[in-house]
């Protein structure tokens, strides 16, 4: 089997989780069995992922495999369903809080019943209070329709140690909560009670994590595809059976990605980086940047270079819009707003493109980074309001469906200071999107060709980059051309190109496993 590991697949994607849902649709289209392993616990989880596409054949998670919840019918629980132990109850709801009060007949409170009112009033969680009006337990339940998981509260109102149940309400895992030595309250002591009935106790979620991996590779000849780092980057070095691991480089390996031969390196791959000989093999998703690993760190193990992004069939054969029939003016960027991304210099480039291009709007989607209380978004807002374009750029927040928003555009700006690939720019061009970017690594200066799908120019020159707008604002033969090219250059990314590369790492895997990786 083929796994692709990762730490969920929540509603707001960040781009490795786009490049999963992606591969996982080519791996489908080749008929090629993949998983993608989820290492944490989400009442949502199976509800999210099907959503995106992944049904549960291609999910394993490893709560859902110790609670022995792979697989599980989902039903409707509402809350004259639940089961309080007592009789006589009486039940108020509080539709404005999206919960109901569950009293004895003296008005003491038993519990609070929290609910989904997007799912039929489903239950989402219970709040259980005993009879001096403490709060004692809370029951969340997985959006299928089971108690998933019991917090276990201590008097002074701190969850004191949590289990995780099956569909049929036996406990199978457990873990308490301690004070380290900054006084944080962390998980300590996790506690699993096995299929065959044997009790392991880890230290931490991570060793958890590892006992579950070498779970899964109890036969062993398996392929891991280490799409987070952090997750599993010492486990995968240290599987009991034979497997092929894969350390997915998804972002610069140098934490200053334009001065990769002598920056420090970025620290997300610090113990890959340094154990690069422990794995079987290293993926990054261009050539430039395979080139700068093996120069700086000289790898024994296998290096390939595969985009992390796909083009469908059905996008390449859309006809194309032609530039008369796009809004004029109109610039988009599709990136969350976090430091990395710049877009505040992305606002500047477009105060300077509207003193001569009045038409000009900018479109921002995409979540915004809630570090330093969204201190990012603030520094974009305050540069659109100290430019006066707040008719002109509007933030649209997280939208999963862009093809219409991209038949309309003409421009995608991006102003970032490192990639890892950039997977929308690449799909921005698969529409006709021109791309007018900063020369940086690593992605957006290979995907966008400048002169033939658009212009790269210098790294951190939002003038420069204002420039390039306008000149093609103000030549429509040009930006027709350079929208032709963008169609053209995505070829690149189809899938068959990008299957024949994941294929020469399973000839490497077979022969190096000396047998089936595809069971």
């Amino acid at each position: 089997m083929i796994y692709f590991i990762n730490f969920g697949m929540p509603d707001h994607k960040s781009g490795i989780e786009h490049a999963e849902l992606k591969r996982i649709k080519l791996f489908e289209k080749y008929q090629t069995p993949c998983q993608l392993v989820v290492r944490d616990w989400n009442r949502t989880l199976h509800m999210t992922a099907n959503a995106a596409g992944v049904d549960d054949e291609h999910l394993l998670s490893m709560f859902d495999y110790f609670q022995e919840a792979s697989h599980v019918l989902p039903k409707r629980v509402t809350v004259s369903d639940l089961d309080l132990g007592l009789k006589n109850l009486v039940i108020t709801e509080e539709s404005d809080r999206s919960r109901y009060l569950v009293t004895r007949p003296n008005k003491k409170l038993v519990a609070r019943v929290n609910y989904d009112n997007s799912q039929a009033k489903q239950v989402i969680s219970t709040e259980l209070f005993d009879g001096y009006n403490n709060l004692y337990r809370v029951d969340l339940y997985d959006a299928r329709g089971f108690c998933s998981l019991r917090q276990w509260y201590t008097p002074d109102n701190k969850i004191g140690s949590e289990e995780w149940l099956t569909p049929t309400g036996k406990s199978v895992l457990r873990t308490f909560y301690k004070y380290d030595l900054q006084n944080k309250l962390v998980k300590t002591s996790w506690i699993l009670r096995d299929k065959n009935h044997e009790v392991h106790t880890f230290d931490n979620l991570d060793q958890l994590f590892e006992y579950f991996l070498n779970r899964i590779n109890e036969k062993g000849n398996n392929v891991f595809v280490l799409d987070r780092s952090l997750l599993a980057d010492g486990a995968l070095t240290r599987l009991k059976r034979p497997a092929y691991t894969v350390m997915h480089l998804h972002n610069s390996q140098a934490g200053d990605a334009q001065d990769p031969m002598n920056s420090i390196v970025n620290n997300n791959y610090e113990y890959a980086l340094a154990n690069l000989d422990r794995y079987s093999a290293v993926v990054s998703a261009t050539k430039r940047q395979t080139a700068d690993v093996i120069k700086r760190f000289d790898p024994k193990c296998k290096m390939f270079t595969i985009p992390v992004g796909i083009v469908s069939d059905e996008t390449f054969n859309a006809k194309p819009v032609l530039e008369k029939d796009r809004t004029f003016g109109k610039v988009i960027a599709v990136a969350r707003i976090a430091h990395e991304k710049r877009l505040d210099d992305l606002v500047k480039a477009i105060a300077i493109v509207k003193q001569e291009i009045p038409e000009v709007t900018l479109d921002i989607y995409g979540y915004a980074d809630p570090s330093n209380d969204y201190g990012e978004k603030r520094k974009v807002i305050e540069t659109i309001a100290k430019m006066g374009l707040d008719d002109s750029v509007k933030l649209k927040g997280y939208k999963s469906e862009l093809a219409p928003v991209l038949d309309k555009a003409q421009i995608f700006g991006l102003t970032s200071r490192m990639e890892g690939f950039n997977l929308a720019i690449m799909e921005a061009i698969s529409h006709g999107v021109v791309g007018v970017t900063y020369d940086v690594n690593y992605g957006p200066n290979d995907i966008v060709i400048n002169e033939q799908n658009g212009a790269v120019v210098s790294y951190g020159d939002y003038r420069a980059l204002a420039q390039a707008m306008i000149k093609l604002f103000k030549d429509p033969k040009l930006m027709q051309q350079m929208s032709t090219g963008a169609y053209t250059s995505s070829k690149r990314y189809s899938s068959e190109n990008v299957w024949r590369a994941w294929q020469a790492l399973f000839d490497d895997a077979k022969q190096t496993l000396k047998g089936d990786v595809f069971k």
